[in-house]
């Protein structure tokens, strides 16, 4: 199992193949939540393409071993939003499912804070083979579970003083 790094425009352009994927699917959704932070640029590029708000739940599992161990799965008690979400059916959106359980446990834990909510779907850019949960949508099936190097992860390992070096005023 080797690692899967990702540039910036591989990343986008994986983004806009999983938006084409929902187009096709005619899923006719009200409202986008992303989970934090994984697919937050994953949540805001769908939102600005469908035309749909965008909420926003915090969630998380890898805090161990600089990030690379899951652990007990913490959704946060409140979702950001401008304004209270419309509509009966949502699309959540992230940016991986690895073991599944953040999807097995997120929607049963959003239809039951948001009961209007009828219906929510799963859009995320990869699918691992280990997932106990398969997503609605997704565009790269991983069967051999690689750790997938994001280009936005650089930032976990910078400070603003590194950046000075790279930018000097």
């Amino acid at each position: 199992m080797r690692d899967l790094h990702v540039s910036w425009d591989e990343y986008n352009r994986l983004i806009e193949k999983l938006a084409v994927r929902i187009h096709d699917a005619n899923y006719d959704f009200d409202a986008i939540v992303c989970l934090a932070r994984g697919g937050l640029r994953v949540g805001d590029a769908l939102s600005r393409l469908f035309r749909v708000p965008l909420g926003v739940l915090f969630t998380s599992s890898y805090r161990e071993n600089a990030g690379q161990t899951q652990s007990r799965l913490m959704i946060a008690e409140h979702m950001s939003s401008a304004e209270p979400l419309p509509g009966t059916r949502w699309l959540l959106a992230d940016d991986l499912v690895d073991s599944g359980a953040t999807l097995v446990e997120v929607i049963p834990a959003l239809k039951a804070r948001f009961p209007q909510v009828t219906e929510i779907r799963s859009a995320v850019i990869w699918r691992k083979g280990q997932s106990v949960a398969e997503p609605d949508f997704y565009v790269d099936h991983l069967p051999t579970n690689p750790w997938i190097h994001q280009p936005f992860e650089e930032y976990d390992h910078l400070r603003p003083s590194d950046l000075k070096a790279r930018w000097p005023s």
